[in-house]
């Protein structure tokens, strides 16, 4: 398994992938939509996108940061706001994989951290997110509004 950051040549096959993870959360499927979504993120360096990529170069995972700065540590903090794994190729440790290639952002970037934010029914990310090394954060509040 090769783990990489996504390329521009590997936008349409992290499209199919990013169509199946807005699927998971309910969204309605929208390839057009998400292919310009994803080439906009890339083309102006809104995030950072890691890829697994199997021996047959199909992409079969994907996590997608974005960056974010925390005012009272005066640092950058990346939002690893998306991760989706083929559900073919669960169970074989690629978003561990995966969550690894993002700390190693945070790393590279001196930032001071990461953060996520999974719904409550989504058991395998509950149980996935501790065992790499999050914490549930319980001190604070999350809070939305909504522009629709």
């Amino acid at each position: 398994m090769n783990y990489r950051k996504a390329e521009n040549r590997d936008l349409d096959k992290v499209t199919k992938l990013f169509d199946q993870y807005r699927l998971f959360y309910g969204k309605k499927t929208d390839l057009k939509g998400a292919k310009k979504f994803l080439t906009e993120r890339v083309s102006k360096n809104d995030s950072e996108i890691y890829i697994a990529e199997n021996p047959e170069n199909k992409i079969i995972g994907f996590v997608q940061l974005y960056p974010l700065f925390s005012s009272t540590r005066m640092r950058k903090f990346w939002l690893l706001n998306d991760l989706f794994v083929d559900p073919d190729h669960r169970s074989e440790g690629i978003a561990i994989k995966l969550i690894n290639k993002a700390k190693e952002l945070v790393r590279s970037t001196d930032a001071c951290g990461m953060y996520l934010e999974t719904e409550k029914s989504n058991v395998i990310g509950n149980k996935l997110y501790p065992k790499t090394g999050f914490k549930l954060n319980t001190d604070c509040n999350f809070y939305e509004w909504d522009s629709n």
